[in-house]
């Protein structure tokens, strides 16, 4: 779980600090929302194919988390 993690990115100077999958400016909660929405794993990846299956596992296993109201701890990027 914690491989996953490192995939998701917090910083208050891109995307207003929303978690993003790492490197990227894609929003955790919008990768949820495709799948919350029928889309396949193969369809967004093919959408945003800077993506990894990795990446849209590290995006659920994040909501699964925030679902049970722990905190996720993840380091802050300093650079914009």
């Amino acid at each position: 779980m914690n491989q996953l993690m490192q995939r998701i990115s917090i910083n208050p100077h891109i995307c207003f600090g929303k978690p993003c999958i790492r490197g990227t400016r894609i929003w955790v909660s919008l990768i949820l929302d495709f799948l919350a929405s029928g889309s396949s794993i193969e369809e967004i990846l093919s959408e945003y194919p800077g993506l990894v299956e990795d990446d849209i596992r590290a995006a659920i296993a994040y909501g699964a988390e925030m679902s049970r109201e722990r905190y996720v701890e993840l380091p802050s990027e300093s650079k914009g």
